[in-house]
């Protein structure tokens, strides 16, 4: 069975009919690090649905999805994380948010130092975003600007 095909269909079908995926005609260009790893500031950035408990969560009855972000500081503790998804049951990932959001793991490896330092703050996405253009003409530039500002040298992408 084609997961992907399934997916698909049931989003036309279900949700939105003019869905599509979003295919580009190359890869990415590859951007090696500049610096060695245990120098790098690093930051995630997770489609988890992830939020501190007194902000907005995430829209999730709007079938055209949510394009917004929200903000996680680098030092907030895991107790005053929420999860707001439509894709995954949240409450079994509440049970260990790393697997989505491992910020506990990074803070590790800083005090290891196998990184440099953490980025003063990470960034969460709905994945549900069937119209892309938003996300990619307002929101991910305006997350690159933030990393840019934090002078972050690696950006780990955690899907969900």
């Amino acid at each position: 069975m084609n997961f992907a095909m399934v997916e698909k269909n049931y989003i036309r079908q279900r949700i939105y009919p003019d869905f599509d995926w979003v295919v580009y005609p190359s890869p990415s260009q590859i951007n090696p690090l500049q610096k060695p790893l245990h120098q790098c500031t690093v930051a995630l950035v997770t489609t988890a649905g992830a939020h501190l408990q007194d902000d907005r969560p995430f829209n999730l009855t709007n079938r055209l999805g949510d394009h917004t972000f929200r903000v996680i500081p680098h030092d907030t503790p895991f107790s005053q994380l929420a999860l707001s998804h439509i894709g995954y049951d949240t409450k079994k990932i509440r049970r260990d948010i790393n697997c989505v959001f491992p910020l506990e793991r990074l803070r590790e490896l800083a005090q290891e130092g196998m990184i440099g330092a953490l980025a003063p703050r990470h960034f969460s996405f709905m994945g549900y975003i069937p119209i892309t253009a938003p996300l990619l003409e307002e929101t991910a530039p305006a997350v690159a600007a933030q990393l840019q500002e934090d002078a972050v040298d690696l950006v780990l992408l955690i899907p969900a």
